[in-house]
């Protein structure tokens, strides 16, 4: 059995259809994504393909889950792929001819799952394989989901529990699958007294992967996460999520700030705080109006990358990439931020307040990147001492987002920076 940091030794980077398609992705739409990652975005790191939630409810065509009804399931109580959504699914193949065209683009397939076992095979008893009694004697029903009904949750003591898990991800790994994503399980609400209920359902699945045959990266969602359980994320997920569901308003991003402050300390090889999805480009897709530009300013963009990337959170971009524009395209393809993710370590916050906030981490080459973002509502001047860099003397300066270099600095590094926006350098020094 590898250890489980292999299968994620740097942030994982990708696309996920929940931010344009929500629960109503279809084949077509999740191919078409990933031929046009393939293209344009693996050579810079980009490689998972993650289609989000309910890939196996036949009537999905909204943001609105449509409560109670059929579900595609196989003989044993897993859910498999509605095969009018996913026609190549159909005769039993699940996702393997898709997860099998997406590994010949170079790229990695991965999938959304809920925490549990579905309700109708709990309602109808349906066998479990490796398991006597039915799916009933699985469930825990005081274990529910408040904002989707498809599951309830299972009952870590009930004989069966570990069988349960065991065969789906034997079922994964046989689709080829290399991402699951698992939901209503980081900071599990159905029981407000103990915000981290599902701590047992987390290491059954981790049990799972480490005995399906497959290298799979595990994700935990949603947020926050509980930071007194760092340890128990640490040792059983790959990423986790630090806030709930992220999307593209100022208010939401500024408070990203003090959560990736608290969890700076946690990020290492293998074990990723997760700061959610990118919704930039184009969204909501499957909503009534047809899709939306995203909200954030390009200035904010931008102040969202640099962050993500400075703390070195997963990159999941969430706008349709074949509606990507010539900016956004630019924000997911500079190197020399990119190269954070990977090439860099030890981010810090070095000072936040109401109007500005500082950030440092360490390049692997020598130096250090400085993020420098305003908070505020006008333009502001922003200065940082060499000295607290550790640097002394006469420093380089290269802009990485301009990609190019600019005035050595003496003393201290300065920037005047827009509303809600950033710049990113990187210092080394030059005596």
């Amino acid at each position: 059995m590898k250890n489980k940091n292999d299968a994620a030794p740097v942030p994982p980077m990708g696309w996920n259809s929940w931010d344009c398609y929500g629960p109503s992705i279809n084949e077509e739409q999740l191919l078409g994504n990933a031929a046009w990652m393939a293209k344009h975005l693996k050579p810079f790191g980009w490689k998972y393909v993650v289609c989000d939630i309910q890939w196996y409810e036949p009537t999905a065509d909204s943001y609105q889950y449509h409560n109670f009804v059929p579900l595609a399931m196989d003989g044993y109580s897993r859910l498999i792929p509605a095969p009018n959504r996913f026609p190549s699914a159909r005769g039993g193949a699940g996702f393997r001819p898709i997860a099998d065209q997406i590994h010949k683009m170079g790229l990695k397939f991965g999938i959304h799952i809920m925490r549990g076992i579905p309700r109708q095979a709990v309602h109808a008893d349906t066998p479990v394989k490796g398991v006597r009694s039915g799916a009933r004697s699985l469930a825990s029903q005081f274990s529910l989901c408040k904002w989707n009904v498809d599951m309830y949750g299972v009952n870590p003591d009930a004989e069966g529990a570990q069988a349960y898990y065991d065969s789906l991800f034997e079922l994964y790994a046989s689709w080829g699958v290399d991402f699951v994503k698992v939901d209503d399980i980081c900071n599990t609400n159905f029981d407000p007294l103990h915000p981290y209920s599902a701590e047992r359902e987390i290491e059954l699945i981790r049990h799972a992967i480490d005995h399906c045959g497959r290298e799979i990266v595990l994700s935990l969602s949603p947020g926050p996460a509980v930071i007194e359980k760092a340890w128990h994320l640490s040792r059983n997920a790959n990423m986790w999520r630090i806030t709930d569901d992220f999307w593209d308003n100022w208010d939401s991003l500024k408070a990203m700030f003090r959560r990736c402050e608290i969890w700076s300390t946690h990020v290492r090889r293998g074990c990723w705080p997760d700061c959610d999805m990118l919704p930039l480009g184009r969204l909501a897709l499957c909503s009534k109006e047809g899709g939306r530009p995203t909200n954030f300013t390009k200035d904010e963009q931008k102040t969202l990358m640099t962050l993500w990337c400075i703390f070195r959170s997963p990159l999941m971009m969430g706008g349709e990439l074949r509606l990507c524009d010539n900016w956004t395209l630019s924000l997911l393809t500079n190197p020399e931020v990119l190269h954070l993710e990977t090439g860099c370590f030890g981010a810090e916050q070095l000072e936040r307040t109401e109007k500005e906030a500082v950030w440092v981490s360490t390049d692997r080459s020598g130096g250090k990147n400085l993020a420098l973002f305003n908070l505020s509502e006008r333009e502001i001047k922003i200065s940082v001492s060499l000295e607290s860099l550790g640097l002394t003397g006469k420093a380089a300066v290269r802009d990485l987002w301009a990609r190019k270099d600019i005035a050595p600095a003496e003393y201290s590094v300065h920037a005047t920076v827009p509303a809600h926006g950033a710049v990113l350098y990187r210092i080394s020094s030059l005596s």
